[in-house]
């Protein structure tokens, strides 16, 4: 299976690649991708040197231009297709029919990958894409078990792609309004779910408050490490009693079942983080890498060396199969 690593920056698309990947995803620095912060993401001169980089060493770059245009800025989202043909990316990830039918009838040589923020999980929908756009692969959201999965899968016109680790959702991506209630900037057109300037700490000698849009998210001990203010993986009190009631800080780690995944039909393994660090690209990287090259020889089993590294890059210290796992699914 293709594993495909998250870049935010120039020195973690080089790590990724360094380090096992064998294509990495990246967005434009503006709001035609669903990591819209400042400081992230690639110019046109990084972009350059960062599929120049990839092809070099034989491996891949796909763009994310995956928000929601609206119609005061369709101009700044088609111009991003522009570009990310231009540079000769290996396929641009899109959530917009809008944009599909753009791209589909003015670049028909490029390839076209339907984003997880398309929320498609039946085989229906993805035959729409595929009918209507041509789309060869599709990323399904992180709500599925793996039994709805195959069923995709079997039916599928397309590849299919699946998140194998990182920061879960609590939403059907595409369609969170949470962050936008509280921060007036929607995560699906403005690009950021809970935008770091909304974003405020505050401490005092007992605790550490963490806020978004002047609501309070958590509160933290002073021995407590403080994650990201995020709504949905807030604590809230209710009947006495302080919880995560939405979703707690944990990622999304899928090494146990990946011969299961690759069983399926899986093609790709999509790791999350475009936000995070190059340290926390290169352990993912080497770790996921060295987790594929034992399932292609045979004799598959989970280390406890590549749990480890994982759980030290984790949100909130912890992983879970996340849906993959309800069996009443």
């Amino acid at each position: 299976m293709e594993l495909v690593c998250p870049a935010g920056n120039l020195p973690s698309l080089k790590t990724a690649i360094d380090n096992g990947a064998d294509t990495v995803y990246i967005g434009f620095a503006d709001d035609t991708n669903a990591r819209h912060f400042a400081g992230l993401n690639f110019n046109e001169q990084r972009s350059v040197q960062g599929v120049e980089y990839a092809h070099s060493r034989g491996k891949k770059v796909y763009v994310a231009i995956n928000t929601y245009p609206q119609p005061s800025g369709w101009q700044r989202w088609i111009e991003a297709i522009d570009r990310a043909n231009r540079l000769g990316v290996d396929a641009v990830i899109l959530a917009d029919i809008g944009l599909m039918e753009y791209a589909a009838s003015k670049y028909p040589d490029l390839n076209l990958h339907l984003s997880v923020q398309g929320s498609a999980t039946s085989h229906e929908a993805l035959d729409f894409y595929y009918q209507n756009f041509n789309i060869k692969r599709a990323v399904l959201p992180r709500v599925l078990s793996v039994a709805q999965v195959k069923k995709a899968i079997d039916s599928s016109p397309v590849d299919i792609e699946v998140f194998g680790f990182g920061s879960l959702c609590v939403m059907v991506e595409g369609r969170c309004i949470l962050s936008s209630y509280v921060t007036g900037r929607s995560p699906n057109t403005y690009g950021a779910c809970s935008p770091a300037s909304h974003v405020e700490y505050v401490e005092n000698d007992i605790k550490l408050e963490t806020r978004l849009g002047d609501v309070l998210i958590d509160a933290y001990k002073k021995d407590e490490p403080a994650g990201y203010p995020t709504l949905c993986k807030g604590r809230f009190e209710s009947r006495g009693n302080t919880y995560y009631a939405l979703e707690e800080p944990t990622s999304l780690n899928t090494l146990e079942i990946l011969p299961q995944l690759k069983d399926i039909g899986v093609v790709a393994i999509k790791i999350e983080g475009r936000q995070r660090s190059p340290a926390y690209i290169e352990t993912v990287a080497k770790t996921w890498s060295a987790a594929l090259i034992q399932l292609e020889q045979g004799n598959y089993q989970t280390k406890n060396e590549w749990n480890q590294a994982l759980s030290q890059v984790s949100e909130g210290f912890q992983t879970t199969l996340g849906a993959y796992h309800r069996s009443w699914q």
